[in-house]
């Protein structure tokens, strides 16, 4: 296939991607109207609805302008010789192709990232700001934004150079190294990633003895479930908006509570909250999603070996001198399709574990404490209770709160 045909169906790609997404905002939009439904007219009161869809409108109409604006950079990058351009300079820089492929990658991404903060800024002390979620100081902003490109620097520059490396010395079969580093990688961040990446930007502290820590020991002794690690995060540092997660593994599992969510919940959903996040630990979800992920990234690799050493990739997107970088950019793109297809079925798998989530919560304790756990949080994000089956069926990675009340209910 000629580097022009490569081309046009990278451009064609990246086109209907953002047609489809903006045929889905606007079917999504156009529910925000809908009356609640019966089951949880208890969320919100009158004025509280109206700012609720004040927000989601908001948000809806700041999407479509930031989604067309990145969509012209984009386009104006390939039609412009964007990347030819960037290689340039990075060849000029060094004629080692791992030090030419991050500066290439460098430029790229800080360079998009720079151009995008003011939309991330407008959202955060504009949007955020208005409708009383934002906490977070402009200190604090940028100073994420700085952690966020070390954090790039290290460990995506460290990946990328590694695979490069992985390529330079074997080869077609470059991927099966890449792979196994990959894994490891994605194991260790799964068992570290309280430990290491969150202190870098959050502050975490032991759950302080008393009734709620009681009642969660408790719990964790009733369904056999060793928890030595509960700590509470402060969330509220940069937004209202309330959260809990399990991370690691073995004796490194940790349950992590938002310091909002200690605030605004009741120390009975508090436990219930805790107990649907014990359910995916012991339902094997989160060993689940590990394996899944090393799969998926193992197949794309492979993938990506069959295809790296064609040169038209290259061309494709105006670079004359092919190499693995620019390759990269074109096979990421001629792949998103495919991305975008096992993306739905892990949204599947993501739904139905939340629901195995909930149950595990209900039989081991309660489900009416998580029910009306579900209804605060929601409340207190301004949540769309009436999003559009298709929406949901492609972006939610949980089931709407409707389905998970009907499902505790039943």
């Amino acid at each position: 296939m000629s580097p022009q045909a490569i081309f046009y169906i990278i451009i064609a790609i990246l086109i209907i991607d953002f047609i489809v997404d903006s045929i889905l905002d606007t079917l999504n939009a156009k529910n925000f109207d809908n009356p609640i439904p019966e089951e949880l007219t208890d969320v919100y009161d009158k004025e509280e609805y109206k700012k609720s869809q004040a927000y989601k409108k908001t948000n809806h109409k700041f999407s479509n302008i930031s989604g067309l604006f990145s969509l012209c950079l984009t386009l104006g990058f390939f039609f412009f010789d964007g990347f030819e351009y960037v290689d340039n300079i990075a060849r000029s820089i060094s004629s080692n192709e791992i030090i030419i492929a991050l500066v290439f990658f460098g430029i790229i991404t800080f360079a998009s990232d720079i151009i995008t903060t003011p939309f991330s800024y407008y959202h955060t002390f504009i949007i955020e700001e208005k409708f009383g979620f934002n906490k977070t100081s402009k200190k604090t902003f940028f100073l994420d934004k700085i952690k966020g490109w070390l954090m790039i620097i290290v460990l995506g520059g460290g990946i990328l150079s590694l695979i490069i490396w992985f390529y330079q010395i074997s080869g077609a079969n470059f991927w099966i190294y890449a792979w196994i580093m990959v894994a490891v990688f994605t194991v260790f961040i799964n068992m570290f990633y309280s430990k290491i990446i969150v202190p870098l930007f959050n502050k975490q502290t032991p759950l302080e003895d008393g009734s709620l820590k009681t009642k969660i020991e408790n719990y964790a002794a009733k369904v056999g479930f060793q928890l030595d690690n509960i700590f509470v995060i402060d969330g509220s540092k940069r937004s209202t908006k309330a959260n809990a997660y399990f991370s690691g593994f073995g004796k490194q599992k940790r349950i992590t509570l938002f310091d909002t969510l200690v605030n605004d919940l009741e120390e009975e959903e508090i436990v219930a909250v805790l107990a649907h996040e014990v359910g995916h630990y012991k339902k094997k979800h989160i060993i689940f999603n590990i394996i899944a992920s090393i799969v998926l990234t193992g197949i794309t690799l492979f993938i990506l070996s069959l295809f790296i050493n064609i040169p038209e990739l290259s061309l494709a997107i105006g670079v004359n001198q092919p190499s693995f970088h620019a390759g990269l950019i074109a096979f990421g793109i001629l792949y998103s399709p495919i991305s975008e297809v096992t993306g739905l079925f892990m949204n599947l798998f993501s739904r139905k574990f939340e629901y195995q989530a909930d149950d595990f919560a209900k039989e081991t304790y309660a489900g009416e404490p998580l029910v009306t756990s579900l209804k605060k949080l929601s409340k207190n994000s301004l949540s769309n209770l009436t999003p559009h089956p298709a929406y949901v069926y492609v972006h939610y990675s949980h089931p709407t709160l409707l389905q998970r009340l009907k499902n505790l209910r039943k």
